[in-house]
């Protein structure tokens, strides 16, 4: 599992990437343009109509006053439209030819509760995302990078590893339970000797590509608590390492992915505690740290999405009524890269190719590691077009004064958490994904009844206890020598007799070709 040797022209070996849940650049670092004026943030300025299609509409301005969020902003297909283009999708409207105005915000949000538009126009002053505040002065920023799609969670997050949603732009129950059949970067540094981790806390939202469900692979998956700061203090981390957060926010565990309604100063605590452990790994001069957010979340940004000259990454065209090509990007999100080998308080712009129209988006993490690692191939059309940055690694030595430790975070949110808060649609999707490895895909309660009046806590259990269930049956095919290559489906459980059958004592494990 130990790091292997990257190209000879790179020095970095491992790459560790960290995906945070749906806020936009304007709204977590925009007002870092008053510690950094070279930053494309905001001045206050900026504002949005309450209704695009009234000339005298009050206009909301962009201000500092974002804090605890609740309730969950729009950001689904047709209200990232909206806010972008400024009028609702229709057919007619999307047969048109409209350009990226960015001044549909506080419309959509009015639509979804009175009062949100106040809460989609305003940010983080910087004082109140310290652990942001201090990586951006000692690192790199990005400021034009974009969400992959205009869209939700789940298929921006398929582009990261992938560089394609394979057709997803929401939830689609009958591809949880397949699995994404894309190949990805983690089989593409496996393909040539390179070793990955993926250091989970809840559940592996990973397991959604069907080729990670190989019996193979099981053993990169390892529990962030038990594992991360350990296999930093050995120097025994992967090449590719994959960092995921607590989705479920219960009392005892509150989330830390910073998806509203979650408080973002156990964000900033996570951030926090996974770079202080990278700091004090003896690999730290070989490492480059990738800090980013799936999409917007339905917050405004003011830089206008590109939407013209986006290659589609396979061709694959998505479900009725959008039939969304993957020919435009999505809005404007933070990234952050944290190196040794980045200068203090460097603001990357735009890429400077490959081509005229590439730009920085999800899939520029697959397109860089490639260069980094000198992988053979691109994934998709999409990788092969985005912008990549390893030449933000400038330094021609390693900095030894990077910060040793990081500010502690300011806590944001009063109450506790609600164990019969509503779930988010990541959320259910993530049930209904746990399902599909446990077996329970087959019982009559999926896919929507298996989401309905769940509890937070409940639903924490049942996420940790399908992974378990699915590691162990993974251990049962090993010991009875499957194929490593083969893909592990679990049967499903009977839920019925009090006396153990057979068949309850032996939960049986199906295996099945790629």
């Amino acid at each position: 599992m130990v790091s292997e040797s990257s190209s000879s022209s790179s020095p970095i070996k491992t790459v560790v990437v960290l995906v945070q849940e749906n806020r936009s650049f304007d709204h977590i670092l925009g007002w870092m343009k008053s510690i950094n004026p070279e930053i494309n943030g905001v001045t206050g300025s900026e504002s949005n109509p309450i209704s695009t299609s009234d000339p005298n509409s009050t206009q909301i301005f962009f201000r500092d006053n974002s804090a605890y969020v609740d309730p969950d902003p729009g950001h689904s297909i047709q209200a990232v439209y909206e806010q972008v283009f400024g009028e609702p999708w229709t057919e007619a409207s999307a047969s048109k030819t409209l350009p990226p105005t960015m001044n549909g915000f506080a419309q959509n949000a009015e639509t979804t509760q009175t009062g949100l538009a106040e809460t989609v126009m305003n940010g983080f002053r910087p004082e109140n995302v310290p652990v942001h505040r201090e990586l951006v002065k000692e690192f790199a920023v990005c400021d034009r990078w974009f969400a992959s799609v205009p869209a939700a969670t789940q298929p921006n997050r398929q582009y990261i590893h992938s560089a394609t949603s394979h057709g997803l732009t929401g939830n689609d129950n009958q591809k949880l339970i397949e699995g994404l059949p894309q190949k990805t970067i983690f089989q593409s540094l496996d393909e040539e000797g390179f070793s990955f981790g993926i250091y989970f806390q809840s559940f592996p939202s990973t397991l959604l590509y069907r080729n990670l469900r190989k019996l193979k692979y099981i053993d990169n998956f390892h529990q962030f608590d038990l594992q991360f700061k350990k296999h930093c203090k050995e120097g025994k981390l992967p090449n590719y390492v994959v960092v995921e957060q607590r989705f479920f926010d219960v009392l005892s565990m509150p989330a830390n992915d910073d998806h509203p309604s979650h408080d973002v100063s156990e964000g900033q605590k996570f951030i926090k505690e996974v770079y202080e452990a990278l700091r004090a790994s003896p690999q730290w001069n070989e490492m480059l740290f990738i800090i980013i957010y799936d999409e917007h979340g339905g917050f405004y940004d003011h830089v206008p999405t590109p939407v013209t000259d986006v290659p589609s990454p396979d061709d694959v065209v998505g479900p009725e009524p959008y039939n969304f090509k993957f020919d435009r990007l999505g809005v404007r999100v933070p990234a952050i890269l944290i190196s040794p080998w980045i200068e203090p308080g460097t603001v990357l712009h735009g890429p400077s190719g490959p081509y005229p129209s590439s730009e920085f988006e999800h899939s520029s993490i697959p397109a860089t590691v490639k260069q980094i690692f000198n992988l053979k191939e691109f994934l998709t059309k999409r990788d092969a077009w985005a912008g990549t940055f390893e030449g933000v690694l400038s330094r021609t030595s390693p900095r030894t004064d990077c910060p040793v430790t990081l500010p502690d975070p300011v806590k944001l949110r009063e109450a506790a958490s609600k164990d019969g808060t509503k779930m988010s649609d990541f959320q259910e999707e993530l049930i209904q994904l746990a399902a599909a490895i446990n077996g329970d895909h087959r019982k009559d309660t999926y896919p929507d009844k298996l989401v309905e009046d769940i509890t937070v806590s409940e639903a924490l259990k049942y996420v940790e206890g399908a992974f378990k269930t699915f590691s162990d049956e993974c251990e049962k095919a090993r010991k009875t020598g499957t194929d490593e290559s083969e893909i592990i489906v679990c049967a499903t459980s009977p839920t019925l007799p009090t006396s153990k059958s057979f068949a309850q004592k032996i939960f049986s494990c199906l295996v099945c070709d790629n």
